[in-house]
């Protein structure tokens, strides 16, 4: 079978220092305190060279770069960071959607300076809840007065494309604390919002505390009727959900997410990224000294794997779902140069009986009530 590579025109970089480790991360993140910062930015260097020695980008439309926290670098090193950026993966300024994740509390007006001149025209800032006692419970260090200030400043200094992350199904949060936090979010009248339910992973606090029985989280009706209150609101205030968990002004959706859920290919730099070229899937080493380490000898690759025909079906079909567009019969041809329901047929077709998938021109796409039950259907397409 055939199977189409493009070269990426996504970028992910990401910066794994943050001021302290939330309660719920498990994020590949080190709390800064002592860190080889210049070391690693170096060492990013060596690894963006390296890159596209092999794979020379052809045009770069998106940048995104997470973390950790990003905008915990200081200005001077976040200059020497945006001019490595532009040097290797250069993009044309007018056309490039370059995001950056930020922490509320850590961008003040030069930081932010410094990332508008080094070419960054998108913020993700990550404020969880506007409940002061519920982001001190979920280990956050910011406050909402942090959250008004920071988009403030950025507005003041031009950035016009600015998106938060909010949080449901934390521990102790009620329909009517999530309602709150929707008023404020909404008066921000921002260009985007991400939206996403509690997962308690591995290696977190809420996991240890969960296995002691110690996390008091929602029922399961009440993180549905969140989840079902943030749809609805969003859309009164005129936002499309184009993704299960993301919400956009027309024309605002986040283009780079939307490579990962199109399963195109993309770069991963930095500590513990992933990345898509070729058809072949690469984690790098997740450690930040022996990241640094590893540059100096070559790539520094953890593991690399061959993704079978098979396997990139699957994940279009799972990744493809999540959009509420849905998945596409020519884009599947364009990648494969098959049919989706010479594949998929019996599961399309029994999630179009079950009323969670609908037909649509060209395609399928996940039904209102699919929507609630999206992990069922995602998981359906595992062989």
């Amino acid at each position: 079978m055939l199977v189409s590579y493009k070269t990426p025109t996504a970028v992910y970089i990401h910066i794994p220092f943050c001021t302290n480790k939330c309660h719920y991360c498990d994020f590949n993140s080190y709390v800064l305190k002592g860190q080889p910062v210049m070391a690693y930015l170096d060492a990013l260097e060596r690894e963006m060279e390296q890159t596209v020695k092999r794979m020379p980008p052809e045009k770069v439309e998106t940048i995104f770069v997470g973390g950790g926290t990003p905008t915990v670098l200081l200005p001077d090193q976040m200059e020497r960071f945006l001019s490595m950026v532009r040097t290797y993966f250069p993009a044309d300024a007018n056309e490039v959607e370059f995001s950056m994740e930020a922490n509320p509390g850590t961008t003040d007006e030069d930081k932010l300076a410094v990332m508008k001149a080094g070419g960054v025209n998108r913020i993700s800032f990550g404020v969880q809840s506007f409940n002061n006692d519920l982001l001190a419970a979920i280990g956050r260090i910011h406050n909402t007065d942090d959250v008004y200030r920071s988009i403030e400043n950025a507005k003041k200094l031009g950035f016009d494309n600015l998106s938060i992350d909010l949080m449901f199904g934390l521990p102790r949060q009620t329909v009517d604390i999530m309602q709150a936090t929707l008023d404020e979010a909404l008066a921000l009248d921002l260009q985007h919002y991400s939206i996403y339910s509690l997962k308690v992973e591995e290696n977190t606090l809420f996991h240890t505390l969960y296995n002691k029985n110690q996390l008091p989280l929602p029922s399961e009706d009440e993180e549905v009727e969140m989840y079902e209150l943030i749809m609805n609101r969003l859309e009164a205030a005129g936002y499309k959900q184009y993704e299960i968990s993301n919400f956009a002004r027309p024309g605002r959706e986040s283009r780079h997410n939307t490579q990962y859920w199109r399963n195109r290919t993309y770069y991963g730099l930095g500590a513990g990224a992933h990345g898509y070229i070729g058809g072949q899937r690469h984690i790098n080493i997740k450690g930040v000294q022996p990241y640094i380490d590893a540059t100096v000898q070559g790539l520094p690759v953890l593991e690399q794997f061959a993704v079978e025909p098979q396997e990139a079906m699957e994940d279009f079909m799972m990744v493809g779902l999540r959009m509420m567009d849905g998945v596409q019969a020519n884009d599947f041809r364009a990648q494969f140069g098959s049919e989706m329901e010479d594949h998929f047929g019996p599961t399309l077709q029994g999630w179009v009986e079950k009323k969670l998938l609908e037909r649509v021109p060209g395609g399928y796409r996940l039904s209102k009530q699919g929507v609630l039950l999206g992990n069922e259907v995602f998981a359906s397409f595992l062989s």
